[in-house]
């Protein structure tokens, strides 16, 4: 039994990696996917089972070729796929290069796409998959614009998904944190800065993954961490888009 985890070498993927035998026992092998090789082999240091590591860079749409041929190589039985891979970038939407925010709907969307559809076929009765969404989908971001808007697929596609597989007891959850502890800034400030009052909440990695991985065992669509960003859920749930974006900056 395998469990797949992409954007695995940094970050929520990680942290996903370190944790995911504590919630399933029965998992003996991890296929772990990233761009960066040397980070991939060092995540065996973390765990008890066996790594495979798989070198992929998922803006390339030819590289999903890779694990479709392992898979049909293997033809592994598969408990759970997290797709964590993502990434985005704060800014005005005129300030970004073009290919920047296209390469972000690439991995935030197109390749998790694939990866979904690669996968399902080699996931078993009652599996899980987890879908590394984002409180930004909840409402539209300026200054966040495309990475919201990715995250907003990712949150919609999950939930029909979820229930598309009901028939298989297959579970599909969607992750949805407010500001997460990771590298993931490091990169998203390059073009601008994150709004002050979002560094209030900020999060940690391993409490986010530890409820994302509780509330995929529970079957749970939806895991969002905090009380703040349930607020927010429900706010934006609640109040129209146009009045919160009024007051938004």
């Amino acid at each position: 039994m395998i469990a797949i985890v992409t954007g695995a070498s940094s970050g929520i993927g990680k942290e996903f990696v370190r944790q995911i035998t504590s919630h399933y026992k029965n998992i003996n092998e991890i296929w772990v996917i990233a761009r960066r090789t040397e980070r991939l082999k060092t995540l065996q240091k973390m765990v008890n089972v066996k790594l495979v590591p798989i070198t992929l860079d998922l803006i390339n749409p030819d590289s999903i070729k890779v694990l479709k041929k392992m898979l049909k190589e293997r033809s592994p039985k598969v408990k759970l796929l997290v797709n964590s891979a993502g990434f985005g970038q704060v800014g005005g939407f005129t300030d970004m290069d073009c290919k920047y925010s296209t390469d972000m709907i690439a991995v935030n969307c197109t390749a998790l796409t694939a990866i979904t559809h690669t996968v399902l076929p080699y996931i078993t009765y009652n599996g899980r998959i987890i879908q590394i969404a984002s409180s930004a989908a909840f409402l539209p971001q300026p200054d966040f614009a495309v990475y919201a808007a990715t995250k907003s697929y990712v949150l919609s596609f999950s939930r029909a998904l979820n229930i598309e597989l009901k028939r298989r007891k297959i579970k599909v959850t969607a992750v949805c944190p407010g500001p997460v502890k990771t590298e993931f800034f490091d990169l998203a400030e390059k073009t601008g800065k994150l709004a002050e009052y979002k560094k209030y909440f900020f999060v940690d990695a391993v409490k986010v993954v530890r409820k994302a991985l509780i509330d995929s065992v529970d079957g749970k669509e939806l895991s969002i961490y905090s009380i703040p960003m349930k607020a927010f859920y429900i706010l934006t749930k609640t109040v129209p888009h146009r009045i919160i974006l009024k007051i938004y900056k």
